[in-house]
């Protein structure tokens, strides 16, 4: 049985083997297989994010984090920075689950929208958003902000051709919703 719940600060300490674990996919696509083996978040970094008080944690049946969200607000938007599952509970649902606590938490708070960035191509990045209603934005659309994101994914070594920022508009969800 999974559990979602709000981060605790103790949490952190299993958040980056989690990351790391959901990075190996990532072994499937040769031209992306170096991403297994990236830098994570740090611990201290997830205690940052968790302090935030927008980080959830999906937990197995003895309270132990399996999976993650991390967002902050960001203007009128909540954007997501990180959502990974481990990789033996990857096509289960607890990502999907996992983003709409996020989208719960960014409707109580009146915010606007979440965003994030992600790669265009790959099954469970950008079409995997797009089916829960998230548009990808071109660059003209993206604003500075999120175009800012972009270009230190790509200072890092992302393939900047490959990544997109996308947004869900939650005022238009909403209306979609009610028709």
């Amino acid at each position: 049985m999974t559990t979602i719940r709000i981060a605790r600060q103790d949490d952190a300490r299993a958040l980056p083997g989690i990351e790391q674990s959901a990075g190996l996919a990532f072994r499937a696509i040769p031209e992306l297989a170096w991403l297994a083996d990236d830098d994570n978040i740090s611990a201290e970094g997830h205690r940052e994010l968790i302090a935030r008080g927008s980080c959830w944690v999906a937990t197995d049946g003895r309270d132990r984090p399996i999976a993650f969200l991390c967002a902050e607000t960001l203007g009128d938007a909540l954007h997501v920075w990180e959502l990974d599952v481990r990789l033996e509970h990857q096509g289960s649902g607890i990502g999907r689950t996992l983003l709409e606590t996020a989208i719960g938490h960014a409707r109580q708070r009146g915010l606007a929208a979440l965003t994030l960035t992600t790669f265009r191509d790959v099954a469970w990045n950008a079409p995997f958003y797009r089916r829960i209603g998230f548009q990808v934005l071109e660059e003209t659309e993206a604003g500075e902000q999120l175009t800012g994101l972009l270009r230190r994914e790509a200072e890092h070594g992302m393939p900047a051709g490959r990544r997109c920022a996308m947004r869900l508009d939650l005022g238009r969800e909403l209306t979609l919703g009610t028709r």
